[in-house]
């Protein structure tokens, strides 16, 4: 075994909720695709300021890796972390989650 599967199971967690909860994702829409195989995904999340008890909303953008060029401006994704492939890019578009609407 392991030692990640040993340290789980010694805090009584189990195999596999230790394998799906290692790689971290997140669900953004694409604002940028003229890279090619790189994508820009803005991810917001909403948090509630400290002090003052608002809900506000924060945002950050990452680049993705898209192999085939497939994803567009506007497409809801969701990407995973992975290995360094860029000195900025460190996710991977894992799948499309929503298509961009064309008015």
């Amino acid at each position: 075994m392991s030692e990640t599967v040993q340290a789980a199971t010694a805090q009584g967690v189990a195999v596999s909720d230790v394998k799906g909860s290692l790689i971290q994702t997140q669900v953004g829409r694409v604002v940028s695709d003229k890279m090619n195989k790189t994508v820009t995904v803005l991810v917001e999340r909403r948090v509630k300021h400290p002090l003052y008890g608002k809900v506000v909303t924060r945002s950050k953008k990452y680049h993705a890796h898209d192999e085939n060029n497939e994803f567009k401006e506007g497409d809801l994704v969701e990407i995973e972390a992975c290995r360094k492939l860029a000195k900025t890019k460190a996710w991977r578009v894992k799948r499309l989650i929503e298509k961009a609407k064309v008015i």
